[in-house]
């Protein structure tokens, strides 16, 4: 059997159109349904939308700093912004010291033993120091006070 001769089309239209040369009231109708369902499938198809990937925006750099600063400038707007945040940091302290003595007056005040819980407190920071000092041992970094560890847990070896 040739190839030709199985997928040649000729016979099926041939079928198509003596069906729709026999007389049958409902054959324009299904036929104009037929066409409008091809149609708008057609039509719903070719109208895909492709968004592309967004346009690149325009940056400008906005600096506050002069143009051409020498290093000595820098370094003296470095040490005035570490002055402010040391201040920054001291006067945060004294207010966290301030609201610590308030909790302290409230507590005596309400009968809590607060010298207890302080002594607690500070009991549970210094096993929970030994821990983390015994992990970083068994990890294998040496418990140097030099280094220092962060909140985070990176290690900074700077010293400060």
């Amino acid at each position: 059997m040739r190839i030709k001769t199985r997928f040649n089309p000729v016979g099926g239209f041939q079928d198509l159109w003596s069906e729709f040369k026999r007389p049958n009231p409902y054959r324009w109708p299904i036929l104009a349904a037929s066409l409008l369902s091809t149609f708008t499938l057609m039509f719903w198809v070719t109208q895909e939308k492709v968004i592309g990937p967004p346009i690149r925006p325009q940056v400008s750099l906005i600096s506050t700093f002069p143009e051409g600063r020498s290093e000595a400038e820098i370094v003296a707007s470095n040490l005035e912004n570490q002055r402010l945040k040391e201040q920054w940091e001291a006067r945060r302290d004294e207010r966290e010291a301030e609201i610590q003595d308030m909790y302290r007056t409230l507590g005596r005040a309400t009968g809590i033993d607060v010298d207890a819980m302080e002594r607690q407190i500070a009991e549970d920071q210094a096993r929970e120091e030994a821990e983390r000092l015994r992990a970083l041992e068994q990890a294998g970094i040496a418990a140097d006070p030099q280094v220092e560890t962060q909140a985070d847990g990176a290690v900074d070896a700077s010293g400060e």
